[in-house]
């Protein structure tokens, strides 16, 4: 019993005549009665009961009826999925990113995705840092990662699309916390909550570095594995924590102060990243539909992909503004 066979059936059936099912196939009427017969050899039992004058069910016959439209519709439905994920119109893409410094990032391309592609499902894996998540990214554990570096990260495509700067939060009792700007040499003997080594944090290395160039190592008195827990952690007066404006723009923020940072440091850019060698369907569609919500940065610092750029900007707030949101670029006019 083959598909070619149910489709002679079920068009039989249908027509309770084999002259107009053979038309209605595109087929010779001798070539259909062999392929009835075939199919009824196969069961072992006539389908129809035939007369110079009508052609009827039989009562085996009516018991595939139903089966075979059943049968039918789904060899419909797999030839239709089948084309789907072909043309990248279903799939499933693993979209690896931080935390509340993404939100708005992931949010408006999962929206744009759901809009565009019904069928591609995004799965949403926070709690990715920096290095670990391009490490993951790597071992194939996600398609698309969202992460915040100095330089574009090597050994893979990535496209800048949003400009962020750092920040430092502060116990609101602290004795920093009246101040409008602070340098790392003023933090040289508070201890600092992070993110754990592990993680490949870029904000991390970043601290560790400016430290180290000002003669100090930074003390971590605490690490966390989120920007909620770090916050809080600032909250209860454990210690301070470098991190971005955009991550504390979606936070809760009692009993924490906002602070810039003075010293020099270089700019953080939030890239989209992906595999080089990686050539699934639903991922260039889900690509080509970031660079319409999420529009490249204007950061300078170049790129790599299939993408084509294009320019855009990025306006930066005001200092010690303390509610800023995540720093979006405009779209190219």
């Amino acid at each position: 019993m083959d598909l070619h066979q149910l489709r002679a059936f079920d068009a039989v059936a249908a027509e309770l005549h084999f002259g107009r099912a053979a038309e209605r196939l595109h087929l010779a009427q001798p070539y259909l009665s062999r392929t009835i017969k075939a199919l009824e050899e196969d069961l072992g039992t006539p389908l129809f009961t035939r007369t110079t004058r009508r052609v009827e069910l039989t009562a085996a016959g009516e018991a595939l009826l139903d089966r075979v439209a059943r049968m039918l519709a789904l060899e419909e439905e797999a030839r239709a999925a089948v084309l789907a994920a072909h043309e990248g119109r279903s799939g499933r893409i693993r979209i690896g990113f931080a935390g509340p410094s993404a939100h708005l990032a992931v949010g408006a391309l999962a929206r744009a995705v759901r809009e565009r592609h019904p069928l591609v499902d995004l799965e949403l894996q926070p709690g990715r840092y920096g290095a670990s998540a391009v490490a993951d990214l790597l071992r194939h554990d996600s398609d698309l990662v969202i992460a915040r570096f100095a330089e574009p990260p090597v050994g893979v495509d990535c496209r800048g699309i949003a400009t962020d700067r750092c920040v430092l939060a502060a116990p609101a009792a602290h004795r920093l916390a009246a101040e409008a700007q602070v340098s790392f040499v003023d933090c040289r003997e508070e201890p600092f909550v992070a993110f754990p080594e592990a993680f490949g944090s870029a904000l991390r290395a970043i601290l560790v570095a400016r430290c180290q160039a000002l003669g100090f190592a930074p003390r971590f008195a605490q690490t966390a594995p989120d920007s909620w827990t770090c916050i809080a952690l600032v909250a209860a007066g454990v210690g301070l924590h470098f991190t971005t404006a955009s991550a504390v723009a979606n936070l809760p923020l009692d009993g924490v102060r906002i602070l810039d940072v003075a010293d020099p440091l270089p700019p953080i850019t939030v890239y989209l990243i992906w595999r080089q060698d990686d050539d699934a369907p639903a991922l260039h569609r889900v690509l080509r539909t970031s660079e319409e919500v999420l529009p490249d940065a204007s950061s300078g610092l170049g790129r790599r992909g299939a993408v084509e750029r294009t320019p855009a900007r990025a306006d930066r707030p005001p200092a010690g503004h303390t509610g800023s949101r995540y720093h979006q670029v405009e779209r190219a006019r």
